[in-house]
């Protein structure tokens, strides 16, 4: 079933899931040759197809074009090689923050036949350590503002014997950068398989230990092949600009993957704050975003205050559900729809989207090519259209945990069960209900989070909220929403009364939040998305 293989170090193939437990895989469409290296087609490929001359990244105070990626990547590759002593299959985990280098150093370790683990920088040491063990990590590759944290893991790590610092910033003033500089930019990369694991994806989730999803070199050429060309029509004009961390694939593939793979340009930010977005789509007249609802309320009122954001031409939004009135606002300001996706880092990226011309507000769209989805029950059997059950997909890629019994809680009769709520309606669109934790039951109905946060949000009042399950004597669980207030209201009991009666009067009574809490703040990961999990963990007010 699986092509050959060039790793030397077998570790992740010995590793992957025995075959009766993997979900069913449709290739048709997706045909690549037996040898794909991935980092190669994202660079050296690209420069013999004739984008040699177009910018590739921009990023740290720097423009650099496909042959200087190219030739950087090819540089790093022979010291990884050369003077580390990497080999084909081994292991190398990356930190750092968005920036150029990072994107080298990750294509180049590629080129080398390794197995990339990329990482956020907000990990510490005992964080870092679990990753470490869990992938058996002997090399790590860390931007030497950062290297605090990963130098203490490695001091007691079994497996981290090399910690190799490179030059986040545009100066090359760093160990692996000086090394790198002494090379030949021609590089005769590893002829890995296409069904060679690439890349090693640490699922974000809040609570056990962490899991590895593993994708192959073909996976990431896939998701580019895929939603990127059939969803985002992407040309060599497009500029690339988001907030996701390069480390979870929705960042890779959004912020990498998607521009490399067509000749387009990827702009990054170490520090994708929402003003910081919107100075680089007015700068370099960005065509694509990626980030979370959040952010996008705030570009619509930066709007509002003159920002120019004329030039984007796709707006996706993921992570969190996203809000009709955010959806509607966006559209209402910029005549262009808001692309609504769902995916995961165990199938690598959307596998389920709105379209142009074929959007609707509260409704995540319909599969992508190559993608086939269903609504289930607990027993796997599909349930009626409109009815809110477990969402089953399947296609091209899908989840293979790294060594890790788990693999039956997520593929099920060769479907992946992405843990998320939904209904289809009769058109065959798919609308997100909750995650399936998140569904809140009281006293004896079933109410979907998002839904009450969708008719707040539509209060001219709320800025931001969140709406978790609170227990409660009487009825088990009520409906608690958190509320981060515009700056010109005030956090009242009348405020509190005027917002219930909203809610009530949009959506069904029943589901009104019977317990209002007001925050200066919500909780969030990284990519924006709001970690309901913590506020269930802190006392209501």
């Amino acid at each position: 079933m699986l092509g050959p293989t060039a790793h030397t170090d077998s570790f992740t193939r010995d590793k992957l899931p025995p075959f009766a437990e993997w979900p069913d895989i449709n290739l048709d469409g997706f045909d690549y040759p037996e040898y794909l290296n991935a980092g190669v087609e994202l660079t050296d490929k690209m420069v013999e197809q004739g984008f040699g001359d177009n910018t590739a990244l921009i990023g740290n105070g720097r423009q650099r074009t496909y042959k200087e990626l190219a030739d950087w990547t090819n540089r790093i590759a022979h010291a990884l090689v050369e003077d580390y002593g990497v080999k084909p299959g081994n292991r190398i985990l990356i930190r750092s923050a968005n920036n150029p280098a990072m994107v080298a150093c990750w294509l180049a370790a590629t080129k080398a036949g390794a197995v990339v683990v990329n990482t956020m920088p907000m990990l510490r040491a005992g964080e870092l350590g679990q990753i470490v063990d869990k992938a058996e990590i002997e090399f790590a590759l860390c931007d030497t503002r950062l290297m605090d944290e990963l130098v203490a893991c490695a001091k007691d790590s079994a497996f981290l014997k090399k910690v190799i610092g490179f030059d986040g910033t545009a100066n090359h003033d760093a160990e692996l950068d000086r090394i790198a500089l002494t090379k030949s930019v021609k590089f005769d990369a590893v002829k890995t398989g296409r069904d060679d694991v690439a890349l090693l994806g640490f699922t974000s989730g809040t609570t056990g230990s962490p899991k590895a999803t593993m994708h192959f070199h073909r996976d990431l050429l896939i998701i580019a092949d895929g939603y990127a060309k059939e969803v985002l029509n992407v040309t060599p004009d497009d500029v690339f600009v988001g907030s996701p961390p390069l480390a979870f694939t929705f960042g890779l593939g959004g912020l990498a993957i998607f521009p490399l793979r067509f000749g387009a340009t990827a702009t990054l930010l170490e520090k994708a704050s929402p003003p910081n977005m919107i100075e680089i789509i007015e700068t370099y007249k960005a065509t694509v975003c990626f980030t979370a609802p959040t952010a996008y309320r705030v570009m619509l009122s930066a709007m509002d205050e003159g920002a120019d954001l004329s030039s984007l031409r796709a707006a996706v939004s993921a992570g969190e559900t996203l809000p009709a009135p955010v959806y509607g606002a966006w559209m209402e300001k910029t005549g262009k729809p808001m692309l609504d996706g769902i995916g995961a880092t165990e199938m690598l990226h959307i596998f389920i989207s709105n379209r142009f011309g074929d959007s609707h507000p509260a409704c995540t769209g319909r599969p992508v090519t190559g993608y086939e989805a269903k609504i289930v029950d607990d027993k796997m059997n599909e349930v009626p259209v409109g009815t809110v059950g477990r969402l089953a997909v399947r296609g091209p890629t899908g989840c293979r945990y790294l060594d890790d019994v788990r693999q039956h809680v997520y593929v099920r009769d060769g479907w992946n069960l992405t843990g998320d709520a939904f209904y289809v309606d009769e058109d065959g669109y798919y609308h997100f209900a909750a995650r399936n934790d998140d569904m809140i039951v009281s006293s004896g109905y079933n109410i979907a989070g998002p839904e009450v946060e969708a008719a707040l949000l539509a209060h001219a009042a709320v800025a931001e909220c969140a709406v978790i399950g609170a227990p409660d004597e009487d009825r088990g669980t009520i409906v608690q929403a958190h509320i981060v207030l515009a700056a010109e209201f005030d956090p009242t009991p009348e405020m509190a009364k005027a917002l219930q009666d909203h809610v009530k009067a949009t959506i069904a009574p029943f589901k009104y939040p019977r317990s209002v809490v007001f925050i200066e703040a919500l909780p969030k990961t990284a990519t924006g998305k709001i970690q309901r999990f913590r506020l269930k963990q802190e006392p209501s007010a």
